[in-house]
């Protein structure tokens, strides 16, 4: 296991009505005038909004709005949000929605304190001061809950990129599991495939001895695998909804990628698909996970033997690669049978784009070197990238 150092201190307010608490949050971590953060819909005519609204007035805080986020959050309205926050004396930025909305919220946060284009932060450029965040979290899926990263799409050449920092870790995390209740099936099986994806990013290392958060892992993968079914088939069971969003947040607060390198690949690969072609980040995660995994395989067989055999129930028959294959095989029979895509056509993916997603995954994105290579589990040039897509096909 590596040397590391993990400092997670967002404050967790968890189970049924806990949005009721939004105002004595926001007054305990020192906001006094607020931007509400969210994307439309479903926050509205649930009246969540409208609680988060009450609940900040009886505390006596100040409030201003902006809604309108989409699924692949725009920097158009990070930039707006940025205005907002400055000509209202915005100091703290409430998030109530998803992932999107959230990460959205940290942009603005980050970019109200900073002279320069908030997008610096998205090119490599370390966050370390930004206005405090809190989350009402609406969805299990991308969990920035309890991370210290964003990912957003900058509408010129519609680029996806992340950035991170310990200043974007959230205040408080409010999560009742009953708000994720009305979602539809197929938004449900996307965020369950991004916590499975969170969670194999970290599997695959090359950090040897680290057995503590290998069964971590495991468990969490397992707990989903056994969860997300139920909730397919009956979306108001609230003990499963309550399993997936622990779940999602455990997955990606780090606690389970301390002391391991991480692999990251197949995050970078498909954020070229849900720039391209909006379409939903876990459903992009589906098809690219099997297909990088399969070409990534004989890098390290046996950790993928390893998780096919403790999480897949797959007999090891003594053929590491095949008991592998089988692994993985078994990870996309899975996600198909929650309703995720298996390949480019049914994704909306268009094979004449592959040379572009290629290209500008290895050239643009802030975990490649800029010279045509990408760092992860293993090092791939852009022609590995481009057969990667192909496997798609």
């Amino acid at each position: 296991m590596d040397n590391f150092s993990f400092y997670a201190p967002t404050y967790f307010a968890f189970g049924k009505g806990a949005e009721n608490r939004a105002g004595e949050l926001v007054e305990k971590f020192g906001g006094t005038k607020v931007l509400i953060h969210y994307g439309g819909g479903s926050v509205v005519r649930s009246g969540l909004l409208d609680r988060v609204k009450k609940s900040l007035s009886d505390a006596g805080i100040g409030y201003v709005e902006l809604g309108g986020v989409k699924p692949n959050p725009r920097s158009g309205l990070v930039y707006q949000g940025i205005d907002i926050c400055r000509q209202e004396g915005v100091d703290f930025i409430l998030a109530v929605g998803g992932g999107s909305t959230i990460d959205s919220s940290k942009a603005i946060a980050a970019g109200t304190l900073y002279d320069g284009d908030f997008w610096d932060f998205y090119e490599g450029k370390q966050v370390t001061k930004a206005l405090p965040v809190g989350t009402v979290l609406t969805i299990a899926a991308a969990g920035s809950e309890g991370s210290p990263d964003s990912v957003i799409t900058k509408e010129e050449g519609m680029i996806k990129r992340g950035a991170s920092g310990p200043a974007y870790r959230p205040k408080f995390s409010i999560m009742n599991p009953e708000l994720t209740c009305t979602l539809s099936p197929y938004q449900t099986a996307a965020g369950a495939t991004d916590i499975i994806a969170h969670l194999y990013e970290r599997y695959l290392t090359n950090t040897k001895n680290v057995q503590t958060t290998d069964r971590m892992i495991e468990a969490l993968i397992m707990a989903m695998v056994e969860e997300t079914p139920k909730v397919i088939a009956d979306p108001y069971d609230y003990d499963a909804r309550a399993n997936i969003m622990w779940a999602g947040m455990m997955a990606h607060n780090n606690s389970c990628g301390v002391g391991r390198s991480q692999d990251w690949t197949s995050h970078q690969i498909e954020h070229e698909l849900s720039a391209l072609y909006d379409c939903a980040h876990g459903a992009g995660l589906a098809v690219t996970m099997p297909a990088v995994f399969r070409y990534n395989m004989k890098h390290d067989p046996a950790r993928f033997a390893q998780i096919a055999t403790r999480v897949w129930g797959v007999k090891d028959n003594g053929n590491v690669e095949e008991t592998a294959l089988a692994g993985i095989d078994a990870l996309q029979e899975f996600l198909c049978s929650i309703g995720m895509p298996r390949n480019f056509e049914e994704l909306g993916a268009n094979e004449a784009d592959i040379d572009y997603l290629a290209h500008t995954c290895c050239y643009g994105d802030a975990e490649s070197d800029g010279n045509g290579k990408v760092y992860g589990f293993t090092v791939l040039s852009e022609e590995d990238v481009r057969n990667i897509y192909r496997l798609m096909l």
